[in-house]
Order: C-alpha cells, then sequence, then structure tokens
C-alpha cells in the first residue's frame, strides 16, 4: 500500500507541468504515429454520419459523464517506454513492441485516433489529443477489456458499472427503462467510456455509421467522449480546461491524477497489439489496493475482478525417491533449444490489426446517376466505397465529399464539404444534396484526409424545372384604355397532367401571335429605373403550379397585342392584349336663332308716304 501511494504521490508531483508541456505537444504534433485529421476545415467541414458534429444544446448539466462510478486505479510504469516510433503506415510495415503496459488493441486505438479526427475536423480550438481518449479509457475499462471486441468496435459481452443506488455510490434513479444498462430501477454506466444513460441520451454518437448510437461500441463511445470533453469551448492544450474536461468525466481529484498519468505515458509511446491481448488493470476505487498494477488479459469485467494469477514457480526435476527404481543412465541426448519467442510479449509474426485510413487502398465511386431539377434535392445520395488492396471493403474510415465553388447546390445547414465514415460495408454515404438554382453538371471529389489516394469523382447534373402545357384560368377579355391598367391573369403549369411547381416562365409582350418579339408600342409589366417600359420578364409558378400577372399596364398607342408566355419543356400559351383609344366627348352645340315673323306692309295713304307702323284710324276722313 504504502509502495503504491508513494508511486502515485511521485507521479502527482511532476504531472502538472508535464502535461500542460505533453498536451501542447500533442495538439501540435498530434502523438506519435497519429493519422493528421482534416486541415482545411472551411466550407462548413462537418463530421457527418460520424455523429452530429455539434456539442448538444445546453452543455454540461453540471453532473458527470460517468456518475462518479468506480474507476481503475492502476498506474502505469515509473520506467517511461522506449518510444516506438511511428505506428506503421501499411501493412508491410513490420510490428513494433514495446512495454505491455503501453500497448493498445488495434481497433480501439482506431476508435480514438478515428474520434480525434473527427472532433478535430469540427472543433479544432479544442486540440483534443487521442492520448486523453486513451487515458480515460485505460481508466475506465482497461482499453474495452483489453480490446474484446467484435470487427464493427462493439464489446463481445457488456461492460456495465456498479448499480448506481446509493450503497457505496452516487444514486441514480433508472433514466433509460433499462435499454442501456438492463436495470429498470437505477442506471449503471455502461460501455468501454462508462457513460451512465443520462449522459448518452444526451452526447451519444453513431461514429461507425451502423445506424445506431452503441455505447457499448467502441467508436461511438470514443467520439461522444472527445465531444464531451471539448464542451463548453475548452482548449485541452490549456492546463486549465485539461483538468476540468477530466474532472467534468468523474468528479475524483485521484481519477484526475491517475488519467493524466496515463496520458502522459500513452503520450511518451504506444503501440498497437491484436484485439483481445491488452494488458487489464487490477485496483478499483471501490476495491482495496492489492499491489498489483497490471495482469494479463483474460474474462474479467469491470464489475468482477478476475482471480489473480501468480505464476507457478518452477519445479526442478524429481529426484529418485525409494519407490522409483534406478535406471540405468540415459543415453546423451542433443540439447533441448530454447524457445524461440519471449513468452512475455505478443510473438513478433502475429498480424496487426492495422487502421482503417491505413488499410483503405483507393476508393471506389458509386454508380447512381445523380440528377436534380433546379431548387430541390437529389433522389441519389453520393456514395463511395473503401476497399483495401485486395478490393475488400474496409469499414471506419473517414472520407470527405466536396463541392465545386462553381455549383450553388449544397449539403445540409449550406455546406460545401462534409466528412462521414464508411459502413461495415465499406459504404460512405453523403448528406443529402440540394440542388440551387443554377441548372448545370458539377463533379463532387471524395477522398480520405491524411492519405494522397487518387480522388474519386462523383458526376452530377442539375437540370430546370420543365412544363408541357400552359393554359389561363378564366376568359374574360383583356381590354384596356391607353395607360390603363389591366385585370389579375393566372395561368396555370403542368407536366405530364401534373401540376408544375417552381417553373420559370418567360412573358413577353408582342405585337403578332407569329413570333415573341417584343413590342415597341404594347403594354407593358411598368417601368425599370431609367423610365423604360418593361415588356419581358421571367415569372415563376407557385406551389400549386400557378402563377399570377397583376402589373399588366396598357401603353399609349391603341390596337391588339399578344402576351407570350413560354416555359422549358414547350408549355406555351398567348393571350390578346386589346388597347382601346378613350371615348371622345364631341363639342357642345348651340341653338340657332330663328327668323324674324315677316311683317306686313302698311296701305299707302293719300299723301303718297309710308307710316313706321301701322295705324287704324277709327273713323274715316273726310
Amino acid at each position: 500500500m504504502a509502495a503504491q501511494f508513494g508511486r502515485r504521490l511521485r507521479r502527482g508531483a511532476t504531472s502538472g507541468a508535464i502535461v500542460a508541456a505533453a498536451v501542447a505537444a500533442l495538439a501540435a504534433s498530434q502523438g506519435p504515429g497519429a493519422i493528421p485529421p482534416p486541415t482545411d476545415n472551411l466550407n462548413g467541414d462537418r463530421a457527418i454520419g460520424a455523429g452530429d458534429a455539434t456539442s448538444p444544446a445546453g452543455g454540461i448539466d453540471g453532473g458527470s459523464a460517468t456518475g462518479d462510478s468506480p474507476y481503475y486505479t492502476d498506474l502505469p510504469p515509473l520506467n517511461s517506454p522506449n518510444r516506438p516510433g511511428a505506428l506503421p503506415t501499411s501493412p508491410t510495415v513490420p510490428i513494433v513492441t514495446g512495454p505491455a503496459a503501453a500497448g493498445i488493441p488495434s481497433t480501439v486505438l482506431a476508435a480514438y485516433r478515428r474520434a480525434e479526427a473527427s472532433v478535430r475536423a469540427t472543433d479544432p480550438s479544442c486540440n483534443l489529443p487521442w492520448q486523453l481518449l486513451a487515458g480515460i479509457g485505460k481508466v475506465e475499462s482497461g482499453q474495452a477489456r483489453g480490446g474484446r471486441v467484435d470487427a464493427n468496435g462493439t464489446t463481445l459481452a457488456p461492460i456495465l458499472g456498479p448499480v448506481l443506488d446509493g450503497v457505496g455510490f452516487a444514486n441514480i434513479s433508472d433514466t433509460d427503462d433499462g435499454a442501456f444498462d438492463g436495470d429498470t430501477t437505477h442506471d449503471r454506466a455502461v460501455g468501454p467510456m462508462q457513460f451512465i444513460p443520462s449522459t448518452w441520451a444526451t452526447w451519444g454518437q453513431d461514429a461507425n455509421g451502423d445506424g445506431k448510437k452503441d455505447p457499448n461500441n467502441i467508436y461511438d463511445a470514443a467520439q461522444a467522449a472527445g465531444m464531451y470533453l471539448c464542451a463548453g469551448g475548452r482548449n485541452l492544450a490549456i492546463k486549465a480546461d485539461l483538468d476540468r474536461a477530466i474532472l467534468s468525466y468523474n468528479r475524483s481529484t485521484e481519477y484526475l491524477n491517475t488519467v493524466l498519468s496515463w496520458f502522459e505515458y500513452y503520450g511518451r509511446g504506444a503501440h498497437t497489439v491484436p484485439d483481445g491481448t491488452g494488458v487489464l488493470p487490477v485496483d478499483r476505487s471501490d476495491r482495496p489496493v492489492t499491489g498489483r498494477t497490471v495482469r494479463p488479459s483474460g474474462s474479467a469485467s469491470p464489475d468482477s475482478p478476475a482471480p489473480s494469477t501468480s505464476p507457478s514457480p518452477h519445479k526442478p526435476a524429481p529426484k529418485p525417491s525409494e519407490t522409483t527404481p534406478p535406471s540405468p543412465a540415459p543415453k546423451p541426448t542433443e540439447p533441448t533449444k530454447p524457445p524461440t519467442t519471449d513468452p512475455t510479449r505478443p510473438p513478433v509474426a502475429t498480424p496487426v490489426e492495422v487502421p482503417p485510413t491505413l488499410r483503405v487502398a483507393r476508393l471506389r465511386p458509386g454508380t447512381a446517376v445523380l440528377t436534380a431539377v433546379t431548387e430541390s434535392t437529389f433522389a441519389q445520395a453520393a456514395t463511395v466505397t473503401a476497399v483495401d488492396a485486395s478490393g475488400r471493403p474496409v469499414a471506419g474510415v473517414s472520407v470527405r465529399f466536396e463541392l465545386p465553388a462553381t455549383t450553388d447546390a449544397r449539403f445540409p445547414a449550406g455546406a460545401t464539404t462534409v466528412t462521414v465514415t464508411s459502413d461495415a460495408r465499406g459504404v460512405a454515404k453523403a448528406p443529402a444534396l440540394r440542388a440551387g438554382a443554377k441548372a448545370e453538371p458539377f463533379t463532387i471529389r471524395a477522398t480520405v484526409p491524411g492519405r494522397s489516394l487518387p480522388a474519386a469523382e462523383l458526376k452530377a447534373t442539375v437540370e430546370v424545372r420543365k412544363a408541357d402545357a400552359l393554359a389561363r384560368i378564366g376568359d374574360t377579355a383583356l381590354t384596356a384604355q391607353t395607360g390603363a391598367g389591366y385585370a389579375g391573369v393566372t395561368v396555370e403549369a403542368r407536366l405530364g397532367g401534373a401540376l408544375a411547381a417552381g417553373v420559370s416562365v418567360t412573358a413577353v409582350v408582342a405585337d403578332s401571335t407569329d413570333a415573341p418579339t417584343q413590342s415597341a408600342d404594347g403594354p407593358s409589366f411598368g417601368k425599370d429605373a431609367a423610365g423604360n417600359p418593361i415588356r419581358t420578364r421571367v415569372l415563376k409558378t407557385d406551389a400549386q403550379g400557378r402563377l399570377s400577372i397583376g402589373d399588366l399596364v396598357a401603353g399609349e398607342k391603341a390596337g391588339d397585342y399578344v402576351l407570350w408566355l413560354t416555359a422549358p419543356g414547350g408549355g406555351t400559351v398567348k393571350l390578346t392584349l386589346t388597347v382601346t383609344a378613350p371615348a371622345t366627348t364631341p363639342p357642345p352645340t348651340t341653338e340657332p336663332t330663328p327668323d324674324p315673323a315677316p311683317t306686313t306692309e302698311p296701305a299707302p295713304t293719300a299723301s303718297g308716304s309710308t307710316s313706321s307702323s301701322p295705324s287704324t284710324s277709327p273713323s274715316p276722313t273726310g
């Protein structure tokens, strides 16, 4: 016990300065042999399909990822591992061996490195190193029980922590109805990274592309852990942020120091070992310290320690006894040759599981024809298959899909670049692609980040929306006096008998039905900024396949004109527009002056003169 405490004390005394420098160095180098993650991080580069790639709303709620469940307290050896150099870069590189404690099962290591690359692509300012995930994985589950996982990264048996019923541990009532931990009364930490169900419900990821978020899958769990550690805008190259991140996983100073010790140890060197052969820890925070630090892998789980296996002392050859009759001296025989392999290390001839990104030899483009009409979603997704040199599919490969700058098509959230992970069949499927307003062909490029493999190219085409028939709704004559507006016009577009939405229809005011040549005097759609009449414009049908024209104005010249409406696909309709001159008002008329009535000539008088007015004499003159 004293020796164990002394080791921990020596570790803790130096961890602060060393780890701070180690994090900064790993942030720059990504650790020994790490696969370079995507470096552009532009145009919305996201690991879609490899997790949500964004931190859940609300961030960390003040609890811990594991519910402060028990953890392994074994510490790494005091002697530093001999730095083995870079991990294999191709299947032909010899296996690199080192101290048993520095060995990480190949699939588990691939999951840590995959999580680092994914998180760095979406949150580069966090500076997540895979060695930190390895340190947590060692403390939580002994690297998934020494790498006892299948080809897809799922543990061969569930890894469950103790029941969190408040007896010696936190009291956390059931939150998942037993879906993950099989307990409908209380929660238990689940999987190689030991997430409690309530935390997994928020942070769970699907990093291996199998369509489900499984805490027992090392790919899913490692990526979820990486995103959880980076939450809240943390920069893990800063010691204070690193400490806060680890303490958010389990609120224990002893836990912090233990994880930092393994993190520092893996930062100085690590190597791959075959799955299932990793060294398992023994001591747990909820059990007495046994003084043992490592043991060979077996069937033990975090909630049930395996019985110790101490090596049997070598028994010398039995001496002759009284019951054994003497035998004649044997003939000289050839000396027995010593074993050619060191039993304490994995044999050098054992094949190593090379990380998926290093095993992939090329990307094979899918055969789907990628076509869409403007402003719609492509019916088929862009896919490629990651294969090795023998043509066999490779799962867990990061694949980046990139759109050219010339197209206005976009992935979700307006992204022009997305990163996804190949599934168990080696297929990497890009998220739904939506066409823009431009009708044109373009090429999608698929590459493997960190590898110089030739890009796989996928051809895509965006076509215009079409209508093979246009018809006016209503038959009221379109007549207006010069300078006046016309009544509204509604036209319906169809393609193959179905309503055609989003079709661009060209409207032209012409002089005749012979050709849609723009008129110089006919009606217009108003005037432009310079005051010139607009007689040609492009309209678009709505979701019901209809378009309305309500701004037609008659010109100053009376006569009959034609409104041509044409659509891609052959749809055409011609509407007569009549311009009438305003009615003329006749000038006001005046009554003629009547001629004066004729007068009677007066009778002549005896004197021979006439009088100006007739006069009558009442009596005859003498």
